[in-house]
């Protein structure tokens, strides 16, 4: 006999991802004591427990781990059939979930989702950002439909990957620097200055100080920070040069009067793809939402 509603898994899920069953309360709108009570019940019911509890909130044991797994799955094809039948009563609805990376939300992701949503009143779309092995990470297990992540060694074999953009590595520089002014720079060239590192590129800072040494340099990192934002304001100031996308730069060249050159080496072709588990599971907006974001790739290349 069924014993567990898709109420109940929603807010199981909605517990383990939260870590937290008074968060969850507050995420999903019910008090923590009727969540409480239904993980009760289903640990009763089976002769389980599902939740380790301890100072810093809550876990899944292994069986919770396993109700985990399946509730999941279940609350996509829940949502599947919600959004396909909508679809036959009153046209396109539905939700379309996506996790990106920030450099896709600095550079391009924006624009192309506010076309969709604007052509689409009734398809939500919810974005968050997040690091590219978390966001192949999120898709794989359910927390999202579709990903966007720079290309790497990160493993993906669990998913479907479908190329995307594609962005350039520029040297970044206030207007006065000495390199200022060039059309065209290679990397060596700029080992002679003192870098900023963003600490987003990890992967790429690594691959950086690699080369560096293979040419018998050193790159010498002045500082480091997390996002765009603080790091073109401290090249501005003057603390070191940077090496980002030129396409993240944009508008905050000409706000802070910074110099942009475009890196010459052939690693400084990044390259941007699309996962999703695999296009049959897709609710129909998902795919919507993925054949627009795709259409918009052979837009940009023309």
């Amino acid at each position: 006999m069924w014993k567990i509603d898709p109420v109940s898994l929603r807010l199981f899920i909605a517990v383990c991802e939260e870590g937290s069953i008074t968060k969850a309360s507050e995420r999903e709108f019910i008090v923590s004591s009727a969540i409480s009570k239904r993980i009760a019940d289903i640990e009763s019911a089976y002769g389980i427990t599902l939740l380790t509890r301890g100072q810093r909130g809550v876990s899944p044991t292994v069986a919770g781990e396993t109700l985990l797994r399946h509730a999941r799955y279940l609350m996509r094809s829940l949502e599947r059939l919600h959004g396909d039948l909508l679809q036959h009563a009153s046209g396109n609805r539905g939700r379309v979930r996506i996790l990106a990376n920030i450099s896709s939300i600095v550079e391009f992701l924006p624009e192309e989702l506010s076309e969709f949503i604007l052509a689409n009143p009734h398809i939500q779309v919810d974005f968050e950002e997040r690091f590219s092995p978390e966001v192949i990470r999120g898709v794989a297990e359910g927390h999202a439909d579709i990903g966007v992540f720079r290309e790497s060694q990160l493993d993906t074999q669990s998913l479907q990957l479908l190329p995307y953009r594609q962005d350039h590595l520029a040297v970044v520089t206030t207007s006065d620097h000495p390199l200022a002014g060039r059309s065209s720079i290679t990397f060596e060239e700029t080992l002679d200055y003192e870098h900023l590192s963003l600490s987003i590129y990890a992967t790429i800072n690594n691959k950086m100080q690699r080369l560096a040494e293979q040419m018998g340099r050193e790159m010498r990192c002045r500082t480091h920070v997390s996002s765009f934002d603080p790091a073109f304001r401290l090249v501005h100031n003057g603390v070191a040069i940077g090496i980002f996308p030129r396409e993240a730069v944009g508008r905050y060249a000409k706000l802070y009067g910074l110099s942009v050159i475009p890196l010459l080496d052939e690693w400084a072709l990044g390259r941007f793809q699309i996962c999703i588990r695999d296009h049959e599971s897709l609710s129909t907006p998902a795919k919507r939402l993925l054949e627009h974001l795709l259409s918009r790739v052979s837009v940009a290349a023309a």
